[in-house]
């Protein structure tokens, strides 16, 4: 009779545990919509969602690793809509071979083979600032649209490059 009681005990208190468990991953999943970037991250490997890094995503879909800054490493993908969501943690600059652009904490686009469109949050500078609507890549060349279509060498993005700080974007 002991046996049996230790037994169902053990089955009770094991299915207990699972509902906990399972009720902290609700609770966690109800909270994500309102945490953080870098938080939901977890969230999501807490689920078991792992979340590829963003150098990763980027080769994957032909563009070069260096066109966001060393510090936006929490993004979200909808792999349905292409749409990209980066987060960087303050405004910056960050500085290539032939020009320079500024990024808003957050960066976000459609996201296709060889393009980055529809881009809001950030900016490259061609004697004024001037909003980046769109990335593309073509072999050795990388094309951004920011009014006008200006063509510049792939091989200075494709280093990941730290930003520096700026007060506005």
């Amino acid at each position: 009779m002991d046996q049996i009681m230790g037994k169902l005990g053990s089955y009770w208190l094991g299915q207990r545990a699972n509902k906990e468990i399972d009720s902290v991953g609700d609770d966690f999943t109800s909270m994500s919509s309102s945490l953080e970037s870098g938080t939901k991250w977890l969230v999501n490997k807490l689920k078991g969602k792992m979340q590829k890094p963003l150098p990763d995503l980027l080769k994957e879909y032909d563009l070069p690793i260096g066109i966001f800054p060393r510090d936006a490493t929490n993004y979200e993908f909808d792999e349905e809509t292409g749409k990209l969501t980066v987060f960087i943690p303050s405004i910056c600059e960050v500085g290539y071979r032939d020009s320079v652009l500024r990024f808003s904490t957050t960066v976000t686009g459609i996201l296709t083979k060889g393009k980055l469109a529809d881009i809001e949050g950030m900016k490259t500078k061609v004697m004024i600032w001037v909003k980046v609507t769109s990335i593309s890549s073509e072999a050795s060349k990388l094309h951004f649209t920011a009014g006008m279509k200006k063509t510049r060498s792939r091989e200075a993005y494709e280093f990941i490059k730290a930003g520096f700080t700026v007060d506005k974007f």
